[in-house]
């Protein structure tokens, strides 16, 4: 188990886990991200991440991607 911070561009990932506190547990379920679900890492810049998740993209910052593991 890893951060999603620390994935492979390009390479799709199952979320096992989403720590962090109730607001930001709840913030990133709502954008998608739930353990059983799937996360593909699009690009990583300045401090940023952009992931596709559910046929959306979303950007969320690094410390949020340290939060949910895969």
């Amino acid at each position: 188990m890893m951060p999603l911070a620390l994935a492979n561009i390009g390479e799709e990932n199952l979320i096992l886990r989403v720590g962090g506190s109730p607001e930001l547990r709840k913030h990133l379920e709502d954008l998608g991200f739930t353990p059983g679900g799937t996360a593909t890492v699009v690009a990583a810049m300045g401090g940023n991440i952009i992931v596709k998740i559910k046929e959306s993209r979303v950007a969320i910052s690094e410390e949020m991607a340290r939060k949910i593991m895969i």
